[in-house]
């Protein structure tokens, strides 16, 4: 927050993994256990015995928060804190730091008037946002292309970067967990608020879902009423781009195959019995070819002529080669397009 030399969270540690306002730091004046412990008096006796214990644990956290974090804090440090609604944690934490003699102030309506202004913001932002969709099917490099548009010093809004999924059956990443949605729409609105509207931003064809987390509702309607650019590569290009990029999924066999079986429905349980043997034997060329021929293009062709308005009046982006050299070359072809 401008004004400001630190932005402090005063809420537990789970509070803040869930989501908190950007450039914060957590410094809680109850712990998630804390809390409980203050919650369950607070039911169970009254609202007195918990504000007695509670006040203890909130004096003894923030006396080791100025012991070990502002210690050496100049006269003229100048904090905001905020907790769940600008009420007693974050109050508390501002009466100790002003009794120090540093001019701190409490955050309106704590984290819960912050939430409010995320869900805002993303509406008017999305609406104002000058997209330019990237659609293909399955294997179109789209991400990479994304990520050398940002190269060139093109605007790119990564969902999937932000979400930490690939999209899809397989897009799950290894080692990354997803954010909660409160975190994604909070990663949604910085990333937004950064642009420049005078310029286009690009970001590539997404369905309302990225793994578990939902794309808010008003940037879905704005993703599939904005103009579109069609990479248009050949099946064996985009095969040779996918045994690239998802190498990794043939060091788990039994993970790859456990992802398939959720497809039980949507494809005869022999083509599915089929693809799980090949990915247990770590045939990915077989089991990548045919997933993209009766799967991930029927889907694409279905949803996307669907989905996105403006499909049929797509530039059409010619892509023979998916290597790194040819997705730098599409890119620079994409920059240079005029304007839609």
């Amino acid at each position: 927050m401008q004004g400001f030399d630190a932005l402090i969270d005063a809420r537990s540690p789970s509070e803040f993994a869930l989501d908190h306002v950007p450039g914060a730091i957590n410094c809680p004046v109850l712990d998630d256990q804390e809390r409980r412990i203050v919650g369950t008096l607070y039911v169970q006796q009254s609202a007195f015995e918990a504000r007695r214990v509670g006040g203890a644990m909130v004096a003894a956290n923030i006396a080791r928060h100025l012991r070990e974090q502002f210690h050496d804090k100049p006269k003229n440090w100048r904090p905001l804190v905020y907790c769940w609604s600008g009420g007693m944690r974050s109050g508390s934490f501002v009466t100790w730091l002003r009794l120090v003699g540093w001019d701190a102030q409490q955050l309106k309506g704590g984290y819960k008037a912050w939430r409010g202004h995320v869900i805002a913001g993303n509406e008017d932002l999305a609406a104002a946002m000058p997209l330019r969709v990237l659609c293909g099917p399955t294997g179109s490099a789209k991400t990479r292309v994304l990520h050398e548009l940002a190269r060139l010093g093109e605007q790119v809004l990564d969902l999937e970067g932000l979400a930490g999924h690939r999209g899809s059956v397989l897009g799950a990443i290894p080692g990354v967990e997803q954010p909660s949605q409160k975190r994604f729409e909070t990663l949604l609105h910085a990333a937004m608020s950064s642009f420049d509207l005078a310029r286009p931003v690009w970001v590539e064809a997404e369905s309302r879902k990225i793994g578990r987390l939902s794309l808010p509702e008003c940037l879905v309607t704005r993703l599939r009423a904005s103009p579109v650019v069609e990479i248009a590569a050949p099946l064996g290009a985009r095969l040779d781009y996918l045994l690239r990029d998802y190498a990794w999924l043939g060091d788990d066999p039994e993970g790859l195959s456990a992802k398939i079986a959720s497809l039980k429905g949507l494809l005869s349980n022999e083509t599915l019995e089929r693809w799980q043997a090949w990915a247990r034997a770590r045939a990915l060329p077989a089991l990548f070819e045919e997933m993209m021929i009766l799967h991930y293009d029927p889907l694409y062709a279905r949803s996307q002529g669907r989905n996105f308005q403006r499909l049929g009046q797509a530039v059409s982006m010619p892509a023979p080669d998916l290597s790194d050299t040819g997705i730098a070359d599409l890119a620079r072809r994409i920059v240079v397009l005029p304007a839609a």
